[in-house]
């Protein structure tokens, strides 16, 4: 299924960015202003097939009437399977002492918290993440912008069943790790060592009942301040570099230490 971004200035940063484009549909009696002239050229130069229609075609395609006389459809993201996810990691845990992080999102339903996840994600060396196909935040230009372009980088799977995935990613040796604010063991007590899925749960009801008896573990950020949680993405980027803290490469410590002597501490 195809996303459509609406208007100039979207557009405008939809190519600007990276987003992959089926083709662009301009108004056949749009004035061509600057910002239209802009869109032509960056389409030219991104190989986007830009298609004169009638007003009246853009006005079916609209969710909200504000178009301006050109709309973008936006090619399907290339959504990886499970299974495919879980051989990568294999592969990558048995190239890297035995450490393979899969983040797995129950039902986050804000396109740019999907986005900023990614971001820390593929920064954080994670080889890829888990999404259900329904009911959740898919990738589409919102993702892209607030993933800084990692989405291009970075393994995504869709499920049908968050549950039976957990189940897969177990059976192949991982330990699954939820974020709960129930959790008794706040997050640096808990082993994250090795090959780990992150369960990360929705913005308002967090990790469901069903996927958080399925997990092997649970851990909390603790909370200083007045402000009852953080915002799942910061969450999830706080788990991630933990996992990567307790996991960190030998050779990371090396440079860390040879960079200490040179500074004389």
């Amino acid at each position: 299924m195809s996303d459509y971004i609406e208007g100039k200035r979207p557009i405008i940063e939809a190519l600007r960015i990276g987003v992959p484009l089926r083709r662009i549909f301009l108004a056949d009696n749009a004035k061509r202003d600057p910002l239209v002239e802009d869109i032509m050229r960056k389409a030219r130069r991104c190989d986007v097939d830009v298609k004169l229609v009638a007003r009246a075609k853009l006005d079916e395609l609209s969710a909200h009437g504000s178009h301006q006389g050109v709309i973008a459809e936006s090619k399907r993201f290339g959504y990886v399977g499970v299974g495919d996810l879980i051989d990568a990691a294999q592969a990558y845990a048995e190239a890297n002492d035995g450490r393979a992080l899969i983040v797995l999102l129950d039902h986050i339903t804000d396109a740019g918290n999907l986005g900023a996840i990614i971001r820390s994600a593929e920064s954080a060396g994670a080889v890829g993440v888990v999404i259900p196909n329904k009911r959740s935040a898919h990738v589409n230009a919102t993702t892209y912008k607030t993933s800084a372009g990692a989405v291009a980088h970075l393994a995504v799977a869709q499920t049908s069943n968050m549950v039976q995935a957990i189940k897969r990613l177990q059976e192949a040796g991982f330990w699954i790790a939820a974020a709960s604010e129930h959790a008794s063991d706040y997050l640096w007590d808990v082993n994250l060592k090795g090959k780990i899925g992150l369960v990360m749960g929705n913005e308002h009801d967090g990790v469901s009942r069903l996927v958080l008896e399925r997990c092997d573990l649970a851990g909390k950020l603790p909370m200083m301040g007045e402000v009852s949680s953080l915002n799942v993405a910061q969450a999830s980027t706080a788990l991630m570099y933990e996992w990567l803290r307790q996991n960190r490469p030998a050779s990371t410590l090396r440079g860390a230490e040879q960079a200490g002597a040179a500074k004389g501490c």
